[in-house]
């Protein structure tokens, strides 16, 4: 997880906030945002590398979500009703 600093996290925040307000979720709009994101950036300097630094960044915010909330989440949900092993 990239840990940036607190003025920089605090920008980036206020953009979270407002996808908060607008209610984006993930049924369509965070892939639509991402996307559109990625394309209108990339684009001026499309490359292989370009492309291939935001799937390891998307990957990666997939390996952090299962690490840090998934994880815990199914790890009390099996002491709560019990393994199944």
């Amino acid at each position: 997880m990239p840990y940036i600093n607190q003025q920089r996290r605090e920008k980036l925040d206020n953009v979270v906030a407002v996808m908060l307000q607008e209610g984006v979720r993930a049924n369509g709009d965070l892939n639509y945002i991402l996307f559109k994101y990625c394309a209108l950036v990339a684009r001026p300097e499309a490359s292989y590398v370009t492309y291939r630094n935001y799937l390891a960044e998307l990957n990666e915010t997939a390996h952090e979500i299962r690490r840090r909330l998934l994880v815990p989440y199914e790890t009390g949900k099996i002491k709560e009703n019990g393994d199944i092993l």
